[in-house]
């Protein structure tokens, strides 16, 4: 799996991990602060969440434009420090009056600038790395590792923006709505400090990918070295990356409400306690235990030496001895906390990609792997399919206002195991599995190579628009059946997986 990846791919990944930390405490508190902290409702908070989303996936497109002049490097390194002023920004709490509001928004458009320079630049120097022969064919890896790599530090966002949150109430004494989620923001300004340095630590491994203002001789040598594409050639490759970014939108519409509608069902319609063995899912180090068996375990099969089998089996030993105490010590009840599930996803997605790795490169071996079109078509079928288990979970519960009287009048209307919301995030991370890496590298790789920048920056600028459409879970949250608000996910992402295949003949002409 990690076997002839070139060096500068670990050195951006963890670079990219310290970011994704510090972005997805945010995002785990961020609903919930808006609605704690200004008094706005479902609607409003979707609204303000959904524009910061666009934004945050828009803005790469200005990020490539600016790249393709002066460099990919330049733009990630500023990029940085934009994004940490605006997550200092969010970290002061100035309360929920007008001044608190006009801070908050414009530190949401430092944060989104700032990712809009960083983030698609730095996945263009990913791809930069695979344009060496040698590395030609493990670039759908190299991906799949770069992937993995930000969802390690989405996975431990949810726990720290939470411990960050209680730790201010129970230590500090604050009280009022809203104001402990500062210090959940904080903890991104930290964690941009981290990837600053280990981008400039290991930057020698991938100081070729950062390109830069070039003269005339160098322009010229770049063009000698380009594959040469004729007009109807490179117009064909746009139109196939266009068709893709059509369709992704409504995927990142129906995945981001991980952060919106799906966590309003974990904070109204979900137990708020778990007891026993079932506390475990909850706790991160049972999930990092998890993933230390599975890579153990692929390590233990793959391993050419007895010194590494014997590594790996000890490190599998231990991780089931720390799962075995804790399920011994699990005896108590824990209170569960909305912004918590969100670690699921990223658990899903860090454990998951060996495992999907293995079997697309067992298909590959037998000529079957389907192409990366093909995969994200399958990847908005499975993403239907979690919606459906939540329209299964919703079955005989009130409207989200009904829930909301039947709260304000002291009282609990019918709530749903946890184990629903865990499931529906297994599903989507499936999805997601088959989307996300899979539709970055088909860019990296079909984009021509003089519009690399810009077509990066399209695909988070069609991740943009359907961060946008997230707010719609917002709006159908209030006197709708659940069962509706689920069904439109579920219509609109199997509309895209027809629409996908049907466009399939053209797309693979040019995968």
């Amino acid at each position: 799996m990690f076997e002839g990846q070139p060096k500068g791919l670990y050195a951006l990944a963890l670079a990219n991990t310290g970011e994704r930390f510090g972005y997805y405490t945010m995002i785990a508190v961020f609903a919930l602060f808006l609605r704690a902290n200004f008094g706005l409702d479902a609607g409003w908070a979707g609204e303000i969440y959904g524009d910061f989303l666009m934004l945050v996936y828009f803005l790469p497109i200005l990020g490539g434009i600016m790249a393709d002049k002066f460099g990919f490097g330049k733009m990630v390194t500023i990029g940085i420090v934009i994004m940490f002023l605006g997550y200092l920004l969010l970290s002061i709490p100035l309360g929920g009056k007008a001044v608190g509001l006009v801070a908050m928004l414009i530190a949401l458009v430092l944060v989104s600038f700032g990712t809009g320079l960083f983030k698609g630049n730095l996945q263009v120097m990913v791809g930069n790395l695979y344009d060496d022969p040698q590395y030609a064919d493990k670039r759908d890896a190299g991906f799949s590792i770069f992937y993995m790599a930000i969802n390690i530090g989405a996975l431990f966002a949810p726990t720290a923006a939470i411990m960050i949150s209680e730790w201010a109430k129970n230590e500090l004494g604050y009280t009022a709505p809203g104001e402990a989620y500062h210090f959940a923001f904080a903890v991104a300004c930290a964690s941009l400090i981290l990837s600053i340095a280990i981008y400039y630590a290991f930057r020698g491994t991938f100081r070729h990918t950062e390109g830069g203002k070039k003269t005339a001789a160098d322009k010229a040598a770049a063009v000698a070295a380009e594959p040469e594409l004729t007009k109807e050639e490179t117009k064909q490759r746009i139109v196939a990356l266009c068709l893709v970014f059509a369709v992704v939108i409504f995927f990142w519409m129906a995945f981001h409400q991980n952060g919106l509608s799906l966590t309003y069902f974990a904070d109204e319609f979900t137990e708020k306690t778990a007891s026993g063995a079932n506390t475990m899912p909850f706790d991160v180090i049972n999930l990092v235990m998890i993933i230390f068996i599975v890579y153990a375990g692929f390590s233990f099969f793959q391993s050419k030496t007895q010194k590494a089998k014997l590594i790996s089996a000890l490190v599998v030993l231990a991780a089931l001895g720390v799962l075995l105490y804790k399920y011994y010590q699990a005896t108590g009840t824990i209170d569960i906390s909305a912004p918590i599930f969100q670690q699921f996803n990223p658990f899903y997605v860090v454990a998951l990609t060996p495992v999907s790795m293995a079997i697309f490169a067992s298909l590959a071996k037998k000529g079957k792997e389907p192409s990366a079109p093909r995969k994200i078509a399958y990847g908005m079928l499975v993403a239907a399919s979690a919606f459906l288990i939540m329209m299964l979970a919703s079955q005989g519960l009130k409207t989200p206002n009904e829930q909301a009287a039947l709260a304000e009048a002291g009282t609990l209307g019918p709530l749903v195991s946890p184990y629903w919301l865990i499931s529906t995030y297994l599903i989507l991370t499936f999805g997601e599995l088959l989307l996300s890496p899979m539709g970055i590298s088909f860019v990296s790789k079909v984009a021509p190579p003089k519009y690399k920048g810009l077509m990066m920056g399209g695909w988070f600028g069609a991740t943009a628009i359907g961060n946008k459409l997230v707010s719609v879970g917002g709006y159908l949250w209030g006197d709708l059946p659940l069962w509706v608000v689920w069904g439109v996910f579920i219509v609109l992402c199997l509309l895209s997986a027809l629409f996908m295949f049907a466009m399939m003949k053209r797309l693979e002409k040019v995968a």
